[in-house]
């Protein structure tokens, strides 16, 4: 059981040469990515089980750190304690979604979803927001087939005020004709957002015609013209009717104490009235028709997928099928044998359970110009030949090996911990996650290869494909430039009034204490090794980072040899092919990527031969020549559709737009720098960057210090590098001048805008902390930020916007971005100059300030509530050369700053009529 991910965000995941990464500011990778490596995902849940028949369970009941109780009006609580951090998420799920809306209004309850954000009796919606925007972490929802979920990510001294906003909620909704008002237009920005998303229009067809004719054929999210009809007491009868505590399950998983929160949960639901719900809608399937389709994508692969349908999750037949997709996922597995064959760039095969059936589908990227029919026969003959003779036996206990590893780190994260308990009893019906793992631990090669004749029914599949077309070069855009002669009245982010529960919580500025004491020490070598202890699993992790730069350290003319390379990599060591390698990991469960980031996960009994796999691969790469030629020849074709895909075209626009025409963030791969690539240049171009003198290495887990050091120098302490260091830093750019610039993109109905300018500004600057407060206060948090309540809340311009200050080694840069319809960029960008001006003229308020100043405090618990935060934040702060206790410092300079000294900064630093606008969709009006 995995973390819940949408299935056509799998889908985009499989395109893997889309848009290149933005370097405005030199800020490494370490501390942008969530992680070098991802879990097995063959499961990806995207719908829930509504209403899951359950055995009851004793009030207060206690096991292992997890208490359960329901409550006397049918609440179920389950409380998990973690104590990886003093943090704590709540999931509440309340088991009603889009097949209960009404015929005719699909997306009833994704709109409910979002009204459940606009206000309470007791609460309103401006209270709801400037509380989330302080308590900080994960305020959100969303909508499924079977389940709505209202999730928390907060510090654990708030526990109290995320179970008071969700018992309110519990209680009863506005649902005022006024806030709908306001609430259709971002809904309907919403919609016009997933609409120009190739991958989900592909998914959406793909469900479409596997589920004719039941509620499962749309998904929740609604249309436009749907919208339009719903009325705000429409919304308010449909919460009235299902959101009730018989109807719901709240999970708590964090640093708590169980008992005590149970005793907090009874007295804040407890009173709530349990209600007769109606009788949900029945799933009638009909028999699959075939069929095949294709849609256009924007991006530079394509990506084919074949889909047959299964059993839900609550099926017998479900965990060996949860099995089979483990192994037709394998990368020791024919599907993906088709990538090192030349035949394809990536392979994977996923399961997406629904309520009361699934939809099992192979995934394959192929490059601009291959013949997706050619790849379609290969995929299905591989499908054929699983369904005829079954599964290799070795592959299926490799993949209940990786299941037994992926139990134990999903305890790593509060967060995810708390999501896979939801989707257990929700999705699954089962007890707990454990209980998923127990039955697949008796799933028999029979039972998988009985599931994969009956369920790869490939004369009833849908076949569907991503057609990658270019969209031609960017225009400078005359629509409307940054003005134009419409204006919007702006909101105003005033100060809030607040109950008794959350006033206190919000106005705390304390510095919370980080319970992070990593040990560093330098080997002879001068590699740096960061030790953390955490005993929250059976687990050991270790994240690395080498500081390199592409832009400066790619030689002329060989641009495009760090894709090259990184692909190499996967190729295994010079002991160990491909293959070899993969089954020594799969024979401890453990998961390894090598590269400049590189890592390895395993259980804490197999650390030693984890890490010692990880520097077999890093220190001693295979690169093997027939692989480098098919690379280059794949990569080749894929730069060059690449090159002319507006995703790229946007961001190479915004580039060149901010630097000069030498800067090195302005060089590109080409066909050409890429076909004339020699294994020799290759070599060399690894010995240049690969070099312990500028390397970093986590360990975290169930390690001690003295363990992690003695087993990181018995496999790295034999790595040199030899000449000077090189050089990773960006140089110190020119200020901007103003620009516009809409790249067409054919594919979307719903323009991409990002506002930016370039800064001189270093992370080290003290600068920097006064910028970063006022841009909470601009667009930096939810939407109480001022940005947020403009253009969203009160004008419906937009779905979402989002201000980011970047600061890296040597520069910097500011953006805000956002997505609107066509007639609506200019607008909305008026407005976003038009709210910077006001920072440089008037400093924000005092109440403004104490409520970013709590939300950016609130940050340090969070940041480590997962093991994987705690080691990127390492490695980024290593690699922009701040001390490991900079949260910290941090707060305490956050602190000390006053409303001026964010007025001066912004002064002094942003120039709003510099900034250049880039979009990328239909031309603005």
């Amino acid at each position: 059981m995995h973390l819940n991910k949408s299935a056509h965000r799998a889908l985009r995941a499989a395109a893997l040469l889309g848009a290149l990464s933005l370097p405005f500011t030199g800020t490494a990778q370490p501390g942008q990515a969530r992680s070098v490596l991802a879990r097995p995902e063959s499961i990806q849940p995207v719908l829930a089980q509504a209403g899951p028949s359950q055995p009851s369970v004793p009030a207060g009941a206690e096991t292992s750190g997890t208490l359960r109780a329901t409550l006397t009006n049918g609440l179920r609580v389950v409380i998990v304690r973690n104590p990886l951090a003093p943090v704590v998420a709540t999931s509440v799920n309340y088991l009603v979604g889009s097949n209960e809306s009404p015929v005719g209004f699909p997306g009833t309850a994704h709109a409910q979803e979002h009204m459940m954000f606009r206000g309470s009796p007791g609460l309103t919606a401006d209270q709801l927001a400037n509380i989330g925007s302080v308590i900080g972490g994960n305020f959100n929802a969303n909508t499924r087939e079977g389940l709505t979920q209202y999730l928390y990510t907060v510090p654990a001294e708030d526990l109290d005020v995320a179970l008071h906003i969700e018992a309110t909620r519990m209680r009863g909704v506005l649902d005022s004709k006024e806030e709908w008002d306001h609430e259709r237009g971002a809904i309907e920005q919403e919609v016009a957002q997933d609409l120009s998303e190739p991958s989900y229009v592909l998914y959406s067809k793909v469900r479409a015609a596997m589920f004719a004719g039941t509620p499962y054929m749309h998904d929740a999210l609604g249309t436009r013209p749907s919208f339009e009809k719903t009325t705000a007491q429409m919304l308010k009868s449909f919460h009235d009717a299902w959101y009730a505590p018989n109807n719901a399950i709240l999970v708590i998983a964090g640093n708590v104490d169980p008992q005590a929160t149970l005793t907090e949960v009874k007295q804040l639901f407890g009173d709530i009235k349990a209600k007769q719900l109606p009788p949900r809608p029945q799933v009638k399937l009909q028999p699959v028709q075939p069929k095949s389709f294709s849609v256009d994508t924007d991006r530079p692969s394509g990506t084919l997928m074949i889909a047959t349908r299964t059993p839900g999750p609550q099926s017998a037949d479900f965990p060996a099928l949860e099995l089979l997709s483990d192994v037709l996922s394998s990368r020791r597995f024919d599907l993906y044998g088709l990538v090192p064959q030349g035949k394809a760039i990536d392979a994977g095969f996923s399961l997406d359970p629904l309520p009361d059936a699934g939809i099992a589908y192979a995934t394959v990227a192929f490059t601009a110009g291959d013949d997706p029919q050619q790849l379609e026969s290969a995929v299905r003959a591989i499908l054929l030949k699983v369904a005829q003779d079954g599964v290799p036996p070795e592959l299926l206990e490799a993949a209940k090996t990786q299941e037994r590893s992926a139990a134990q780190f999903q305890r790593n994260s509060i967060a995810e911990l708390a999501s896979v308990w939801s989707e257990a009893l929700t999705l699954y019906g089962l007890q707990s996650p454990d209980e998923d793992l127990a039955r697949i631990e008796k799933v028999s090669v029979a039972d998988v290869n009985r599931v994969a004749r009956q369920y790869l029914n490939l004369d009833h599949a849908i076949s569907a494909v991503m057609l990658p077309k270019g969209s031609g070069q960017p225009v400078a855009s005359r629509g409307g430039g940054f003005g134009g002669k419409e204006s919007i009245s702006l909101g105003e982010a005033k100060p809030t009034k607040l109950p008794q529960w959350a006033d206190a919580a919000v106005r705390r500025l304390v510095v919370p204490p980080s319970t992070l004491h990593p040990v560093v020490t330098t080997l002879p070598n001068g590699l740096t090794l960061i030790v953390q202890t955490e005993d929250v699993s059976d687990t050991v992790s270790v994240l690395g980072h080498i500081r390199n730069r592409p832009e400066t350290q790619e030689p002329q003319g060989k641009e495009g040899i760090t894709q090259v390379l990184g692909q190499l990599l996967t190729y295994g060591s010079e002991r160990l092919d491909r293959v070899a390698f993969q089954q020594q990991l799969d024979a401890i469960g453990a998961r390894e990527a090598a590269g400049t980031d590189f890592a390895v996960e395993a259980l804490a009994e197999h650390f030693d031969r984890g890490v010692e796999l990880l520097a077999d691969n890093e220190l001693h790469p295979a690169l093997p020549e027939q692989a480098l030629n098919i690379i280059k020849s794949q990569l080749a074709h894929g730069v060059a559709a690449r090159n002319k895909s507006p995703g790229f075209l946007t961001q190479h626009s915004l580039r060149a737009a901010l630097y000069p025409q030498n800067d090195p963030s302005l060089r590109i791969a080409t066909p050409e720098s890429v076909s004339t690539l020699t294994l020799d240049a290759v070599r060399s171009y690894y010995r240049n960057v690969f070099r312990p003198d500028l390397t970093t290495i986590v360990v975290i887990g169930k390690v001690t210090p003295a363990q992690a050091r003695a087993t990181v120098e018995k496999y790295f302490s034999a790595w040199t590098g030899t000449g000077p260091k090189p050089d990773t830093d960006l140089p110190v750019a020119p200020p901007n001048r103003a620009g516009v610039i809409a790249v067409p993109n054919a594919s979307r109905v719903q323009d991409v805008v990002i506002l930016a300018q370039n800064l001189a500004l270093t992370r080290s600057d003290p600068d920097y902390y006064p910028l970063q407060l006022g841009n909470a206060v601009l667009g930096g948090s939810f939407y109480s930020t001022r940005l947020s309540i403009d253009l969203r809340k009160n004008s419906g311009l937009v779905y979402s916007v989002g201000s980011t200050l970047q600061a890296g080694r040597t520069r910097g840069a500011y953006l805000i971005e956002y997505a609107s319809d066509p007639q609506n960029v200019a607008k909305a960008a008026s407005i976003v100059i038009g709210e910077i001006k006001a920072m440089q003229a008037t400093p924000p308020t005092q109440d403004e300030l104490v409520r970013v100043k709590a939300l950016l405090l609130r940050q340090i618990p969070l940041s480590e509530s997962s093991v994987d935060d705690i080691a990127h934040g390492l490695l980024g702060r290593v690699d922009l050369g701040l001390p490991l206790d900079e949260p910290s410092n941090a707060a305490r300079r956050y602190i000390a700053l006053g409303p001026t000294d964010v007025q001066a900064a912004f002064r002094k630093w942003l120039r709003p009529d510099d900034l250049v606008r880039v979009s990328e969709g239909p031309t603005p009006q």
